[in-house]
C-alpha cells in the first residue's frame, strides 16, 4: 500500500486515478509520496519514508529542492498542464493595460444613483479611459517554454509583432512556435524594441531580481511589463523608480506584495494564472500519473532535480539506485549483482547535475542482504526494489 500525503486541496480528477494500492489524505503518517500545490514546504521535516513529491503546477519555489536531492527524494512538477490558463490571463493582462477597462468599470459603477443622466454622463466621461490597441505593437517574450510559446503564438494571431528570447529553447518548444516569430539576437535587443514585455522564466538564485535598473534603462518609455512567472524576477525598488521615470507605463503581475500594490501604474492580480477548473484538473492528473509511475515502476518524467529516466519492464524484479554522479558507481553496483549470481535483463543510467539514477531489471530475485550491500556503497543515496 502506497501512502500519499495531500498538503493542499487536489482535484478529484487526479485523485481518482489512484488505484486500490493507494491510500491518500491530508496529514497521513509515513507517506511514500506528497501531492502539493502552494503549501510552503521549506521548513517542513521530510519523513524518512518519503520517496517523491509531485507539485501540481510548474513552479517549485515552495519545495526545498536541495534538501530533497540530498535525501534522494524525486521532485516532480507539471510543465504545460496549466499553460493555457496562464496564457489567457497574460493576454487579458495586456488588454487591461492597454484599454483602462477596470478603471472605466469602477467609474461607471459610481454613476448608479444618477438615474436618467447616466447615458449622457457615460458619453461625456468615456474619454478619460481611452487606450491603445494591441495590433501592430511589439511583444517581447522572455522564455519560450510551454507558456511563453503559447503567449507568443496567440499574440501574433492578434496582429502583434512578436520577438522571443530563450537561450535554452528546447526542440519540442521550437516545433510549437510559429515560424514567423522573430528570434531576438539578444535580451538587450528585445528589451529595447518591445512595447510589451512578458516574462516566462523560472525564479532561482540566478534569476532573482532579473529585471533591475540596468534592464529598465534599456526599455522604451511607457513599456508594459507583464510578470506571470514569479514575483522575485522583478526588483521592486528598480520597478518603482522605472514607474516614476515613465519607463514602465504599466506593470501587470500575478504575484503582488505590499510594496508592489502601493506602487503607481500597477495591475495586481491575486495569483490567478492557473486558477481555472481545467488547469487544476490537468495539473492534478499529470502529478498523480507521474507519482504513480515512479512509485510503482521507478520511471521519472518531469522532475526538477532528477534526470528523465524511463524503462519498460522486463525480467523478474526491478531495482532502482540513486547515487552521486561520480565515476565507477555502475561498476560497483553491477559487481555486487554479479557476485550474487544475478543476471541483468535490461538497465538504464541517467545523470543530472550531481545525481545519477539507475533502473535495473533483474532475471532473478533480489534479497534484502544484497540491498543492504548496495546501500553501503559510498555515494549511494537511495535504493528501491520494485
Amino acid at each position: 500500500m502506497y501512502r500519499i500525503d495531500l498538503l493542499n486541496k487536489i482535484s478529484k480528477k487526479g485523485l481518482n486515478l489512484f488505484t486500490e494500492k493507494y491510500e491518500y489524505r491530508a496529514d497521513i503518517s509515513d507517506p511514500d509520496g506528497i501531492l502539493v500545490r502552494s503549501k510552503e514546504m521549506k521548513d517542513m521535516t521530510l519523513p524518512s519514508s518519503l520517496k517523491a513529491i509531485a507539485r501540481a503546477g510548474a513552479g517549485v519555489n515552495n519545495i526545498p529542492i536541495d534538501k530533497c536531492s540530498e535525501k534522494g527524494i524525486v521532485v516532480f512538477n507539471t510543465p504545460g498542464a496549466n499553460a493555457n490558463g496562464v496564457k489567457e490571463l497574460v493576454i487579458l493582462g495586456m488588454l487591461l493595460a492597454a484599454r483602462k477597462v477596470t478603471e472605466g468599470i469602477a467609474w461607471a459603477k459610481e454613476l448608479k444613483c444618477e438615474g436618467d443622466k447616466v447615458p449622457d454622463l457615460i458619453e461625456k466621461g468615456k474619454s478619460k479611459f481611452g487606450g491603445t490597441e494591441l495590433q501592430g505593437k511589439t511583444l517581447g517574450v522572455v522564455g519560450l517554454g510551454a507558456i511563453g510559446t503559447m503567449v507568443a503564438n496567440t499574440a501574433e494571431a492578434l496582429g502583434m509583432r512578436v520577438m522571443g528570447y530563450d537561450p535554452f529553447l528546447s526542440i519540442e518548444a521550437a516545433w510549437k512556435l510559429s515560424r514567423t516569430i522573430k528570434k531576438a539576437p539578444s535580451l538587450e535587443r528585445l528589451l529595447a524594441e518591445s512595447d510589451y514585455i512578458s516574462l516566462h522564466v523560472p525564479q532561482n538564485k540566478d534569476t532573482k531580481g532579473f529585471i533591475n535598473t540596468d534592464k529598465f534603462a534599456i526599455m522604451k518609455k511607457g513599456t508594459i511589463l507583464l510578470n506571470f512567472a514569479r514575483g522575485g524576477l522583478v526588483d521592486t525598488p528598480s520597478l518603482k523608480k522605472a514607474v516614476a521615470d515613465g519607463i514602465v507605463g504599466c506593470y501587470v503581475t500575478d504575484f503582488p506584495d505590499e510594496e508592489v500594490i502601493k506602487t503607481d501604474k500597477v495591475i495586481p492580480i491575486p495569483h490567478l494564472g492557473a486558477s481555472t477548473d481545467e488547469s487544476e484538473e490537468n495539473c492534478a492528473i499529470m502529478a498523480a500519473m507521474q507519482l504513480m509511475d515512479f512509485l510503482e515502476n521507478g520511471n521519472i518524467k518531469n522532475s526538477v532535480n532528477f534526470p528523465e529516466c524511463f524503462l519498460d519492464r522486463s525480467g523478474k524484479q526491478r531495482i532502482t539506485v540513486t547515487n552521486q554522479n561520480t565515476p565507477g558507481m555502475i561498476e560497483k553496483i553491477t559487481h555486487l549483482l554479479a557476485d550474487n549470481k544475478l543476471n541483468i535483463a535490461d538497465m538504464i543510467n541517467k545523470s543530472k547535475g550531481n545525481l545519477a539514477y539507475n533502473i535495473i531489471d533483474m532475471e532473478g530475485d533480489i534479497n534484502p542482504d544484497l540491498v543492504k550491500k548496495i546501500q553501503s556503497i559510498t555515494g549511494v543515496v537511495a535504493v528501491r526494489v520494485l
